[in-house]
């Protein structure tokens, strides 16, 4: 060490003067070198993104503490890794002219029902009024607390403008309260929809409890369509739930499968419900839970277990699909299930006093099925039923309860489309062209509208005969008021 008191006043002021200059520019040095570093970094992750080779997905996000950030980056690796092309961008950097094909918004709300800081540019430069954007396909996860009154409120703002452009919806905007793990799945599973990638692990575990395969039936023998069963199962710690709820299902593996490895007895049970690799089996701790599942609830607590409608739906390979297999095929009857309920606000039922018109098809008549039980349980009539399926000597589920409702009065209307019953199909949509008086005629007098069955087709479809009858500005009206709600799958 160099002893500066040896020095004059002014070149010992000089060598200090020097020395700070030095550690200055090597820490500007140390900047330059970890911003260069992290700029790659960035550059090879995007790169990586956008190598898929399927239609390409837009996915935005607007963060005040990073959690958006985070989901955001979780979704665009997980659209990656099923082959999509992405662009992963943060909102305030997106122009009018990328909204165009498929975009994902993962936005949070701040404050008291404030945007995110570094979305204010997309609100100035793009989110206003009269702009059109009808190539543009989106979906919307809102994040928020509903400790405060403006609840996920720049997420809904997002959605109602995107809708309000002629941007059609993927799905129904997706709320996610306090980092609720149960909505993050539901997300995660509406990307699974869309890439056909339905066996990546949960972001997080739901917490399963015990319940009981009391009763399986097939509802359709004969159909020119898949298998529906009627499933039933009895929860053995007790559980609650309202109309409009889902059951998370934790599935296992087809045991024939299983077996086939040869392992011993305690290994095979613990890759009962753990993803099968297509090798070897190395180290079990390696590999990943199997995803959950989810379903419609068709029942009420007072029936005394949950009811679903499940249609068994096949892999690529023929096999039966996981959780559908799992219930229709290769769960016992008097076997345990590990499930659990999930809470699903959006289509909780309207006050008692609506009137309501309930559309589904196929296994969507499970969510409508549990609130005209409601609504018989509490007395409640004015109540309208638009259902189809393919045949009505085969499919039309539960023929002899809705029959009952409709003799009793509780079913004002039913109107059925039964699409392989005629020369020309005929869908659900069509039945409500032809009843267009009669439905504006119901909204007037303050019903609302409930839809539940798939995404793809019947869902759509029925959006658009709706927009086609009321118009797209009263159907953003009832969006608002609650009276257009949607359980699509």
């Amino acid at each position: 060490m160099v002893d500066l008191s040896a020095f004059p006043p002014e070149t010992r002021r000089l060598i200090e003067a020097g020395a700070v200059a030095g550690v200055y520019a090597l820490f500007c040095a140390g900047i330059a070198v970890r911003e260069a570093l992290r700029a790659a970094t960035v550059r090879r992750e995007a790169k990586a993104l956008s190598q898929g080779a399927g239609e390409p997905v837009l996915v935005a996000y607007a963060s005040q503490t990073g959690f958006a950030e985070e989901l955001a980056n979780a979704t665009a690796k997980a659209l990656a890794e099923a082959g999509a092309p992405v662009t992963l961008r943060e909102l305030g950097a997106v122009t009018a002219a990328d909204l165009t094909g498929r975009a994902l918004f993962v936005v949070s709300t701040t404050g008291e029902g404030d945007a995110p800081d570094p979305a204010r540019a997309f609100i100035r430069d793009v989110m206003k009024d009269g702009v059109e954007l009808p190539d543009l396909r989106y979906g919307v996860l809102a994040l928020g607390d509903s400790t405060y009154a403006e609840f996920c409120a720049f997420g809904r703002s997002l959605d109602a403008w995107l809708a309000r452009s002629h941007a059609e919806p993927l799905f129904d905007r997706v709320e996610v309260d306090d980092g609720d793990p149960a909505a993050l799945r539901h997300w995660q599973g509406q990307l699974a929809l869309l890439t056909g990638v339905t066996d990546a692990p949960d972001w997080s575990r739901p917490a399963y409890g015990r319940w009981t395969l009391a009763e399986r039936t097939l509802l359709n023998p004969g159909s020119p369509g898949g298998e529906a069963w009627h499933i039933r199962l009895v929860p053995t710690d007790g559980a609650t739930w309202d109309a409009g709820d889902i059951l998370e299902i934790g599935p296992r593996n087809n045991p024939a499968e299983v077996a086939a490895l040869g392992l011993p007895a305690h290994m095979t049970e613990a890759l009962m419900g753990l993803r099968l690799p297509h090798g070897p089996i190395g180290d079990i701790a390696e590999l990943t839970p199997l995803p959950h599942r989810e379903y419609s609830i068709a029942s009420l607590p007072s029936d005394g277990g949950v009811e679903l409608i499940v249609r068994l739906t096949p892999r690529a390979d023929g096999a039966p699909g996981l959780g559908s297999g799992w219930l229709c095929r290769f769960a016992k009857v008097g076997e345990t299930v590990d499930a659990r309920v999930r809470t699903n606000r959006s289509f909780h039922a309207p006050e008692a006093s609506r009137p309501l018109i309930l559309i589904g098809s196929g296994t969507g008549l499970a969510g409508l099925r549990a609130h005209l039980k409601a609504r018989a349980a509490a007395g409640v009539r004015w109540n309208w039923l638009v259902f189809g399926e393919r045949t009505a000597s085969c499919d039309y589920f539960h023929r002899a309860e809705i029959e009952g409702w409709k003799a009793s009065g509780l079913l004002d209307r039913v109107d059925l489309a039964f699409s392989r019953d005629q020369a020309e199909r005929v869908y659900v949509q069509h039945r409500l062209r032809a009843a267009a008086d009669v439905l504006r005629r119901w909204v007037a007098n303050g019903a609302a509208i409930y839809v539940c069955g798939s995404l793809e087709g019947m869902s759509r479809d029925v959006h658009t005969a709706l927009v086609e009858v009321l118009g797209a500005e009263m159907l953003e009206r009832l969006t608002d008021e609650g009276r257009y709600r949607r359980d699509v799958y």
